[in-house]
């Protein structure tokens, strides 16, 4: 867990725009979901957690209370920002009142939509905000932002400048795709030829099973019942057994429809399958957010594990270095995932941010926390 100098307390500054803390209602009228797809277009780091199409049905299936407001940021009267945030009393199981960058969880990501070139002014006035509406939360929890990524170095800026006190939560890395060239180059570089030999011979035998095909799909062709097909696959594994599947919940089986049906109305949708004798065996969700990409949901049918399906399908998604468009792509696995690191070899690392808000008091108690996680973490 990364450490910052705690700091001193520092004034305001003068907004540079304007922020306002919506519901979910008012970010679904016509105006502001207009204003919302332009900002879309505009970001300096894509979230497809956080653009409509994905967080309106979330809100509707795992806000029910309507808890949620969302920060939108007005930059010149054009909206220049959106952010989830949550005031809560729970901090991982402990009482400690904060306000944090909502996540559910399947959404893999909380960098903010933030138009580019804009990043600075947007987390100024938002950290201000915070200072005047701290309210009974003792600090700010920003959960998975791309360490590397735009909008964290601004943030990093912004801290240092005031000298708040900061420090990081949590960290991870999870695997990502990337680089040039070929799908077939990329493979030769990533895993050794035994390897390689291991996985056509399994390739062989499967379809020595029966016809096997291979599809993928853009747009909403027969998207209900490949929505479904997803989901019945994905429940008759282990995670169904664990009641952890998408189907095992209404929630989030209504989510990955609704969420599904409008990534590919908002051209992000792209579906694989593996298939025998017609049959899907591994099925897997892209959702394209350039210059980006996310592998949102994967399943395979583990009466045919022997033949590595899933990783079979992994090999076709490797086309993803092809489309001139993306220039990565997201894993949205969690770390050390035993398959996907054998292939996708980059990784992108996510810190979860904890930042001190409010007055001198406040503040004082936020360094007493940060010493605690510190001394806490430093002995496990």
């Amino acid at each position: 867990m990364q450490m910052e100098a705690a700091g001193s307390f520092a004034p305001a500054q003068q907004p540079q725009g304007e922020l306002r803390l919506l519901t979910a209602a008012e970010v679904s009228e016509p105006t502001f979901l207009s204003g919302w797809e332009r900002l879309v277009s505009r970001a300096g780091e894509p979230n497809p957690f956080f653009e409509p199409w994905y967080l309106i049905p979330s809100l509707r299936h795992f806000d029910s209370a309507g808890d949620v407001r969302i920060a939108a940021w007005f930059h010149m009267g054009r909206l220049g920002g959106v952010m989830p945030l949550l005031r809560s009393a729970d901090y991982y199981g402990r009482r400690v009142p904060n306000v944090r960058g909502w996540l559910h969880p399947n959404a893999f990501g909380g960098v903010p939509l933030i138009a580019a070139g804009h990043e600075h002014a947007f987390w100024c006035d938002l950290l201000d905000h915070f200072d005047r509406h701290a309210g009974r939360a003792l600090f700010a929890h920003l959960p998975l932002l791309p360490a590397e990524g735009p909008a964290h170095a601004a943030l990093e800026g912004v801290l240092a400048e005031r000298s708040r006190a900061h420090y990081a939560a949590a960290e991870e890395t999870r695997a990502l795709l990337t680089g040039g060239g070929s799908a077939a180059d990329y493979l030769e570089a990533a895993m050794s030829a035994k390897k390689r030999k291991e996985l056509r011979r399994q390739h062989n035998r499967l379809a020595e099973e029966g016809t096997l095909t291979f599809e993928r799909l853009e747009g909403d062709a027969d998207l209900a019942a490949w929505t479904a097909e997803f989901l019945a696959l994905e429940a008759a594994g282990w995670k169904g057994e664990a009641g952890s599947a998408l189907a095992s919940a209404p929630d989030t089986a209504a989510l990955f429809t609704e969420a599904l049906a409008g990534a590919a109305a908002a051209g992000r949708l792209e579906r694989l399958a593996l298939r025998l004798d017609g049959r899907a065996i591994a099925m897997l969700v892209n959702f394209i957010t350039p210059p980006g990409a996310f592998s949102f949901k994967t399943a395979f049918d583990e009466a045919y594990a022997r033949f590595s399906p899933g990783m079979l399908l992994q090999l076709e998604n490797l086309v993803l270095l092809e489309r001139p468009e993306v220039e990565w792509a997201d894993s949205c696995a969690a770390e050390g995932h035993p398959m996907i690191e054998r292939l996708w070899r980059g990784g992108r690392r996510m810190v979860s941010r904890n930042i001190a808000i409010g007055g001198p008091l406040k503040r004082g108690l936020f360094r007493l926390l940060m010493a605690y996680e510190t001394r806490t973490r430093s002995t496990t």
